[in-house]
């Protein structure tokens, strides 16, 4: 007869199914047990959806409200509580707002929203707004339970400030309900306009707007949207020579860095970024042909050349290894190559172009290399920061500098 720790042997072993089938009152009584583990008893919370005994109805609202017990535990039985009415004054106490376990303040505003707290709104709009997925579908799971309680108007009408969010809000309200969002394209907001261009599903409605575009950045997106569509290059690129070939301009940053940048992180770069990066990758020549196995052994002349230089420069270079390697994790655009006694000292070499470089700005190795034909990225080149253009680095989405772009690692 299987029991709560045959169904919960470890972490990572968990019996869903004979959970949800298992009695609901002694999961709820593990569910509250600070001597078990945090993960069984998580998994006993999850499993009382739609079935919470009435008789452990008050230990379970405590755990809840108990911010000195386990945040994954509270998070789980917030979850599986949202229906209980007795909770919004504490849900909407100042206090939550210093909520700090993991995923808490966000089970915070869903529970709000579920419960049809108006108040909620605009901090729910936020969340549906942010980079992260897991933090949008909360927010929108918020909003939409407000949505069905009240109606679009009444939540809309909480979200009046102005923000990118609540216009981001209002877009895809609209769109849901069937209405044109093709004019929020002119949004002052990037991230708003590329919300806008993601809901777009008629080439012959854009083709329209091109003609009466607003604002070059409205054109720009239009122009994305279409090539999103049809994937028709020639008309990408009509729109770009009829602007002007806009770009966004970066003090010292000249063309062979740019269009290796360009082309690496402009096609997939965060939405905040300015059209004008989007629009210039479709519409430039990359640096290196697209074809993958003539990339790969594009990299491997590379290195076997910046191998070869430093050898004969007498830096007893090691093999080179990719940057993952070298970190036991992740990727990236990059390779290192350890050189001196024991290897302690190392050059960068990137994927993107000839470039290389390092910590040290050692000039026995970038002799070697410039003469064998790199590129040495020097602190001052290195450190000019490419503006409009959001890349994801360790949790944050802002504009780097050449340096990091170049030789860019993430685990």
């Amino acid at each position: 007869m299987p029991n709560i720790k045959t169904l919960t042997p470890e972490a990572g072993r968990i019996d869903a199914a004979g959970l949800r089938a298992y009695d609901a009152d002694r999961l709820a009584r593990c569910a509250v047990d600070r001597a078990e583990p945090w993960w069984r008893r998580t998994a006993c919370a999850e499993a009382l959806t739609g079935r919470v005994p009435r008789a452990r109805l008050g230990a379970l609202l405590a755990c809840v409200r108990d911010t000195g017990d386990t945040g994954t535990v509270r998070k789980a039985l917030l979850g599986v509580l949202s229906d209980r009415a007795e909770l919004l004054p504490w849900l909407r106490h100042e206090d939550r707002r210093r909520e700090e376990a993991y995923g808490m303040p966000e089970a915070v505003l869903q529970a709000r929203g579920a419960l049809g707290d108006l108040t909620a709104a605009a901090e729910l709009a936020t969340l549906a707004f942010s980079h992260w997925w897991t933090r949008r579908a909360v927010g929108d799971a918020g909003l939409d339970a407000l949505v069905e309680r009240y109606g679009a108007e009444a939540v809309l009408a909480e979200l009046a400030g102005g923000r990118p969010e609540d216009r981001a809000t209002a877009v895809r309200m609209r769109d849901r309900a069937g209405g044109d969002v093709i004019d929020a394209l002119a949004d002052p907001d990037p991230a708003v306009a590329h919300l806008a261009q993601s809901l777009l599903t008629c080439p012959d409605r854009i083709r329209a707007y091109l003609a009466e575009a607003p604002t070059p950045d409205a054109a720009l997106w239009a122009a994305y949207a279409l090539h999103r569509l049809t994937g028709d290059a020639a008309q990408t690129r009509a729109v770009y020579e009829a602007l002007g070939r806009p770009r966004v301009e970066v003090e010292g940053l000249d063309d062979e860095l740019r269009r290796a940048i360009v082309h690496e992180y402009g096609h997939e770069c965060e939405k905040q970024s300015d059209p004008r990066w989007r629009i210039e990758a479709l519409c430039t020549e990359p640096p290196l042909p697209p074809d993958e196995e003539r990339q790969l052994a594009h990299e491997e002349r590379r290195l076997a050349r910046a191998t070869a230089a430093l050898a004969a420069a007498g830096l007893m270079p090691r093999p080179p290894l990719s940057c993952g390697e070298a970190h036991r994790q992740g990727g990236g655009t990059y390779h290192v190559i350890g050189y001196g006694e024991g290897g302690r000292s190392e050059v960068s070499i990137s994927t993107l172009g000839p470039f290389a470089g390092n910590h040290e700005d050692d000039p026995a190795a970038r002799a070697a290399l410039e003469a064998a034909g790199f590129r040495w990225i020097d602190g001052v080149t290195g450190a000019v920061r490419v503006t409009g253009l959001g890349v994801y680095y360790f949790g944050a989405r802002e504009p780097l500098d050449v340096s990091t772009l170049l030789f860019y690692w993430q685990d």
